[in-house]
């Protein structure tokens, strides 16, 4: 394996700590004796095509230097290549990280586990989710109840930050309605259903440390579905702060079902994959066996 490496920087994320990690996990991984090559894009487009441009050049690794949302692009390089992954996760949630084990806001100890990884294994396995026609994900896909709070917050103009989001949420309860779905599993029947939302988990957590679908694995081939039913707004503020501990998932509103094709319809939803929109329903998400090795997980 070539020893330039390609470090991949949103300076942005995480108010700036994208910028900032990028010189400390530089500087370990030339001490270990890869060459290091950084790249800053103008907006997402650019560092996507530079990260491809970065992976068909031939690039030892490709290393995400931010939060989710640099993953998620930098998963867009490398899935189904023989380019490992390396993440230094210094962003706001940071599930797909902490769903690999890997350090979180330490930018050195992350690099230090990439050069070893590198020298070592070459990296783990893991399994990509991936949108029918569209982006892969490695943790969760949203839709219903959370994906319309991000919908409102999104065409809101003020205020910012976490008010914003939390004015959505309230806003999105008082409006809190059943949604009719029809979700079809691998080959089996379709099955109607009224759900307050659905998510489709090839990782356990998202929102940064939301554990939707809490008992997911990257590396099983399978997804994990978790359906919460439909709930008036009482229950539902009962059943959500569970999320964070995945005790949810043992609540009587809630059903988990395990399948490498879902297929999910229901108007006037939209779906978000690692945090990002998607699209509206309906799509097919597919599981993509073994489609990354990221780098540093340990145990293999």
């Amino acid at each position: 394996m070539t020893s330039d490496i390609t470090l991949l920087v949103n300076p942005a994320s995480g108010r700036g700590r994208g910028a900032r990690a990028a010189l400390p996990a530089a500087r370990v991984l030339r001490a270990a004796g890869h060459s290091v090559r950084t790249v800053v894009g103008a907006d997402e487009a650019d560092v996507l095509r530079r990260a491809r441009e970065a992976v068909a050049g031939g690039t030892g690794a490709l290393i995400a230097v931010g939060g989710d949302g640099m993953v998620s692009l930098a998963l867009q390089a490398v899935a189904e290549t023989p380019t490992p992954l390396g993440v230094v996760a210094v962003g706001t949630g940071n599930d797909f990280a902490r769903a690999n084990g890997l350090p979180v806001r330490d930018p050195e100890a992350a690099a230090r586990l990439i050069a070893g990884s590198l020298k070592g294994d070459g990296g783990a396995p893991r399994d990509l989710g991936r949108v029918a026609g569209g982006p892969y994900f490695g943790t969760v896909l949203a839709s219903g109840f959370d994906s319309r709070v991000n919908d409102r917050g999104n065409r809101m103009r003020f205020p910012s930050g976490r008010l914003r989001h939390d004015l959505a949420l309230l806003a999105e309860l008082a409006a809190l309605r059943p949604i009719p779905y029809r979700l079809r599993f691998d080959d089996g029947p379709e099955r109607r259903i009224e759900a307050t939302l659905v998510a489709v988990g090839n990782g356990g957590s998202y929102g940064g440390g939301m554990r939707i679908c809490g008992d997911a694995r990257m590396d099983d081939g399978l997804f994990d579905v978790t359906v919460v039913g439909a709930c008036g707004r009482g229950e539902l503020l009962r059943v959500f702060p569970r999320v964070y501990r995945g005790t949810h998932l043992s609540h009587p509103k809630v059903r988990v079902f395990r399948a490498a094709r879902v297929s999910l319809a229901a108007a006037d939803v939209t779906a978000y994959a690692d945090g990002e929109r998607v699209g509206a329903l309906p799509l097919v998400a597919e599981m993509v066996p073994g489609a990354v090795r990221v780098l540093g997980v340990r145990g293999g």
